[in-house]
């Protein structure tokens, strides 16, 4: 498979991914709030996570359909995998006791090894998408370096020559 139909592939899951999580909270917005009012977290930061979680995912959808935002979006998307696997990693320790997950939707319907097979795949998808649009940026700036500079005009130590515009 092309690197680009890679980076499309993988910036597709996320986007698909990440729409159906916002939406999923934000159409079920009071039981949402309901199932982090129960989660392990200070009370005074759940409003502001109630927000900042949704917008952020929503956030990274617009990221990750524009090619320009893109790597940053495989970044966002990288870091709340990795931060929700760590989340389900400790919840399936017993660290936090017996808490329901907050995730909305038939996410929320899988028990907490099938939360961690599914963020682990996602986390890689995050990466493998991110890997391979930063070596993509690598090679198109690099070409286009070589574009810039016209070996025949300028070479190193000495002057550039100017051309004459017909």
């Amino acid at each position: 498979m092309k690197r680009e139909n890679i980076i499309l592939f993988c910036s597709s899951l996320l986007i698909i991914l990440w729409i159906y999580a916002a939406g999923s909270k934000l159409t079920s917005y009071d039981n949402f709030l309901f199932s982090l009012n129960r989660q392990p977290l200070p009370h005074w930061s759940i409003p502001f996570i109630a927000i900042a979680i949704p917008a952020v995912e929503l956030v990274t959808v617009v990221l990750l359909a524009l090619d320009k935002g893109r790597t940053l979006g495989f970044l966002l998307s990288l870091l709340l995998m990795i931060v929700f696997t760590l989340y389900v990693g400790l919840a399936l320790t017993g660290a936090f006791g017996e808490i329901p997950c907050s995730c909305g939707g038939l996410i929320s319907e899988l028990k907490w090894k099938g939360h961690l097979i599914f963020n682990m795949f996602f986390t890689a998808i995050a990466w493998i998408g991110w890997r391979k649009n930063r070596i993509k940026n690598q090679s198109t700036h690099l070409n286009s370096q070589l574009v810039k500079h016209d070996p025949y005009t300028f070479m190193p130590g000495s002057k550039p020559k100017t051309r004459i515009k017909e």
